[in-house]
C-alpha cells in the first residue's frame, strides 16, 4: 500500500504539532510495509533528497503569502497525488476540505485529519474565520473519512456539520529528565518556577495567566517559552510587564529541544490555556515530561486530563488563575504527586505506536472500500 501525505510544510521539517505527527507516523509506516509519500514546500528546503529514513519526498512549489501559501501547495499537492500511484491520500488542516473534490472526481481514497476549531480563533476572524469553517463543512462533504482526534471534536462536528468521525488522538513520548542542568541558563532551579509553552497568541490566553499569576503571592518566577515570528501590539504589550514584575522570564522561542523537555521536568506547575483544538500536543508534552498542570476549563483540557485524575482546572479570567496559583504555591506536596503520576495520563489512546496502528486499520479500510 502507498500513502500519500498532504496539508504540512514536509518532512523532515518540525515547526508545529502537524509535523511532529506526520514525523512520529510516517517513521512507523514503512516498518509495516507501507510505501509513503509526503508532499513538502519546495522553498523551505534548501537541499531535496527524494527520499529520507524511507519516506519518499515530493517538493512542490508556492507563492510565498502568509494567507494563501498552504492553500496553493495543498492545491498543487493534491492534483499531483491524485495523478501519482498513491493508493490512499491522507490530508491534514481544515483549510483543505475544498480539496476533496478533487481526489473524489479523480476517484482516489482520501481522508483529513481536520484538527480544532480553527474558525474560533482570534488571528482568524472575518474572512479567515469565515473560509474556515466552510472549509470544514466542505470537508465532511467530499472526503471519505473524517479524521478528529478528541470525543468532543467528534461531538461538535456531529452537531455542527451532521457527519461522524473517526477519533484518532494526537501522541505523547514519555521521557525522564537527563540534563537538569540546562534550566540554569535561565538561572533556575528545580520546582522554583511556573511554566507556559506555546505560541504568543492571544487564543492561548497568555495574557489572562500571566496577570493571574502576577496578582498571587507567589515568589516563585513564571518563566514563559515561545514568540510570533512578527511583532504586534500584544506580545509586545506582554512582554513589557517583565520591566515591572522581576518574576516574569521571556525566553523567546527556543530550539533546543533537550533544554525545553529540561523547563518541563523541572518546572513547579505548567499553565495550560490553549481554548480552541482538540488534543492539544503541549498538554500531552507536559504529561509525557512529568509537569503537574493546571489548565483551562474546557472539554479539550478535561479529556486529556481525565476530568481532573491529572490536572486542575481555572476559569477563563485572571482571579481563578490567581486563586490556583496560590493553592498549589502551598502546597507542594500535592504538586509533587501531581508530577509523579501524570505520566501515566499518556494512556494507550496517546501511544504513538497504537495510533499508527489505527491510521493504518483506516488506510487499509479505505482501500478495500475502493475494490467493492
Amino acid at each position: 500500500m502507498h500513502v500519500a501525505i498532504i496539508g504540512t510544510r514536509g518532512y523532515p521539517y518540525v515547526y508545529s504539532g502537524y509535523e511532529t505527527f506526520i514525523r512520529e507516523l510516517v517513521e512507523r509506516l514503512p516498518e509495516k510495509n507501507v510505501e509513503v509519500t509526503v508532499y513538502c514546500h519546495r522553498n523551505l528546503f534548501k537541499e531535496r533528497p527524494k527520499e529520507v529514513n524511507g519516506v519518499k519526498l515530493v517538493y512542490i512549489p508556492t507563492i510565498e503569502t502568509k494567507a494563501l501559501s498552504q492553500l496553493i501547495h495543498s492545491f498543487l499537492s493534491m492534483v499531483h497525488a491524485c495523478f501519482s500511484k498513491a493508493d490512499v491520500i491522507f490530508v491534514v488542516n481544515s483549510a483543505n476540505g475544498p480539496f476533496g473534490m478533487i481526489s473524489r472526481l479523480l476517484r482516489k481514497p482520501t481522508a483529513i485529519n481536520v484538527d480544532g476549531l480553527e474558525w474560533l480563533r482570534p488571528k482568524w476572524k472575518g474572512l479567515g474565520g469565515r473560509y474556515f469553517k466552510w472549509a470544514s463543512r466542505q470537508a465532511t462533504k467530499w472526503y471519505d473519512v473524517i479524521v478528529n482526534d478528541a470525543d468532543e471534536m467528534r461531538r461538535i462536528y456531529l452537531e455542527l456539520f451532521q457527519r461522524d468521525s473517526t477519533v484518532i488522538a494526537y501522541g505523547g513520548n514519555i521521557r525522564y529528565s537527563k540534563s537538569p542542568e540546562l534550566i540554569q541558563e535561565w538561572n533556575l532551579n528545580p520546582l522554583d518556577y511556573y511554566l507556559i509553552v506555546g505560541r504568543f497568541i492571544p487564543d492561548n490566553n497568555w495574557g489572562l495567566m500571566i496577570e493571574g499569576f502576577r496578582n498571587s503571592n507567589s515568589t516563585r518566577k513564571l518563566v514563559i517559552v515561545g514568540d510570533v515570528p512578527y511583532q504586534d501590539e500584544y506580545s509586545t504589550r506582554l512582554k513589557k510587564l517583565s520591566d515591572t514584575d522581576d518574576r516574569l522570564i521571556f525566553t523567546g522561542l527556543i530550539r533546543n529541544r533537550d533544554a525545553v523537555a529540561e523547563l518541563f521536568h523541572n518546572a513547579y506547575v505548567y499553565l495550560h490555556g490553549h481554548e480552541f483544538g482538540g488534543t492539544n500536543p503541549t498538554m500531552l508534552e507536559a504529561l509525557s515530561f512529568g509537569s503537574a498542570i493546571m489548565a483551562l476549563n474546557t472539554p479539550f483540557n478535561h479529556e486529556v486530563l481525565q476530568k481532573g485524575k491529572h490536572g486542575r482546572f481555572f476559569e477563563k479570567n485572571a482571579q481563578s488563575v490567581c486563586e490556583l496559583v496560590n493553592e498549589l504555591d502551598q502546597n507542594q506536596e500535592a504538586v509533587v504527586s501531581m508530577k509523579n503520576s501524570s505520566r501515566s495520563g499518556i494512556t494507550a489512546k496517546y501511544d504513538w505506536d497504537q495510533i499508527t496502528n489505527q491510521y493504518l486499520d483506516l488506510f487499509e479500510g479505505l482501500l478495500k472500500n475502493k475494490g467493492q
